[in-house]
């Protein structure tokens, strides 16, 4: 059974709860506001209840509601109310938000157990949306750093990931199955940021987030959901999410500003093939999380991304639907062929990359072409130094424009004099 979205228009009788509710919490909350506010949730009607998820601090609502050392155990009496009793009138997003306010700060036992019962309350296909809902917050806390940070106990992770790979089975066949989560580097693949020299530094590539959107989007004529995008980088993760928060950042301020990070770490920093070996743990641990998806992996050829992407095909063939590697090191044609024939697609701009990408069926014909119009409009306003810097990247953008112009319907061609 699909758990149904909260309806938009609010709620009239919600409101006085709500500012009662917020009013406790606002200054010292004692036994009295503790118990009122229980008596408001329990007595809630169902779509009450999950619009007042939706509005309240959560986080806020589960640090100041306490267990006493001589009781009442209050904390308790609400985790029981809101993921027990009541979980059933929670939607997804409500339940994403409580999700996300459990992993917050210390997640303790009892933290764990409510957690336990929002996930195995629920089922198929709303495993996937939950699972995106929370992915969808933004920030550090996301589905990744809950089940393999947050939750110390292996057991019940184990149980919980156990949980999705069941449900996962259940909807093989709907339209999650039919998408894909694209994975993406960062530097030298999202903007030149190690090795490139030959664009202006942090320039984002033209035409790279069209691509990714295109991706997130399908082959057909129906959009697929979006939010499908993760970037899975060597810069080294810290347990208070910093370096994951100011990733984002930086992506939200070159105009990507919907993504999940997947970070490095320290000990594997020094060292292609252990850079590699780290993101590809981070990808087993993410193809659990996702059993239900497929995956595309766009890297760069300046470290270690090559090795990661035949590594992936190597572990789970059946799910890697396509390795991209933007080239930024002048790789032979000779080579280019021979890592073709392993499943590794090396490109020189992202025009190259959507041809690849239509020729696997990822994406469609006017996706392919939105993806170089995009990538052509990009180019024309990057600042290069010099008409010599500019002209050998404006000959690879006109070459794969010619390419992909083989391959199109006549009422699709692409005119462009750049």
């Amino acid at each position: 059974m699909t758990i149904d979205a909260p309806s938009d228009a609010p709620i009239p009788s919600v409101l006085p709860k709500l500012d009662e509710i917020r009013q406790r919490l606002r200054s010292h909350t004692d036994r009295q506001d503790e118990r009122r506010i229980l008596e408001i949730l329990a007595g809630a009607t169902a779509a009450e209840l999950d619009q007042l998820l939706l509005e309240l601090d959560l986080r806020a609502l589960l640090g100041d509601v306490d267990d006493r050392l001589m009781g009442p155990d209050n904390r308790t009496a609400l985790l029981e109310l809101l993921t027990a009793e009541r979980l059933g009138d929670l939607g997804i997003p409500a339940r994403a938000a409580l999700a996300s306010a459990l992993q917050r700060g210390r997640t303790g036992r009892l933290d764990e157990q409510a957690l336990r019962r929002i996930w195995l309350g629920t089922r198929g296909a709303d495993v996937t949306r939950l699972k995106n809902a929370l992915d969808g917050r933004g920030g550090y806390h996301d589905l990744h750093q809950l089940f393999y940070h947050d939750i110390d106990d292996g057991a019940l992770r184990e149980e919980l990931l156990a949980h999705i790979a069941r449900e996962a089975v259940s909807v093989s066949a709907s339209v999650a199955s039919r998408e894909v989560k694209i994975l993406s580097d960062i530097d030298d693949t999202f903007y030149a940021n190690w090795k490139d020299a030959r664009y202006p530094e942090k320039t984002v590539y033209p035409g790279v987030l069209q691509f990714y959107a295109e991706l997130d989007r399908g082959p057909g004529p129906e959009p697929g959901r979006p939010g499908d995008l993760t970037f899975v980088t060597a810069r080294p993760g810290d347990r208070l999410g910093l370096v994951e928060d100011a990733t984002l950042r930086a992506l939200a301020a070159r105009g990507q500003p919907a993504a999940t990070v997947l970070a490095g770490s320290f000990t594997r920093l020094i060292g292609n093939r252990a850079i590699a070996e780290k993101k590809l743990e981070n990808f087993v641990e993410y193809r659990r999380l996702y059993p239900e998806y497929g995956f595309v992996f766009v890297g760069d050829s300046g470290q270690g991304d090559i090795h990661f992407g035949q590594r992936m095909l190597e572990v789970a063939p059946e799910a890697v639907k396509a390795v991209f590697i933007h080239d930024v090191v002048a790789t032979t044609e000779y080579a280019r062929l021979e890592l073709a024939v392993g499943g590794v697609r090396l490109f020189d701009t992202y025009i190259g990359a959507a041809l690849e990408a239509l020729e696997l069926g990822l994406l469609g014909p006017e996706g392919a072409v939105r993806v170089a119009e995009a990538a052509i409009a990009a180019f024309t306003a990057i600042p290069f130094p010099s008409r010599a810097h500019r002209q050998p990247r404006r000959l690879e953008m006109m070459l794969d424009v010619t390419r992909l112009n083989e391959v199109l319907p006549p009422s699709l061609l692409i005119e462009t004099t750049l």
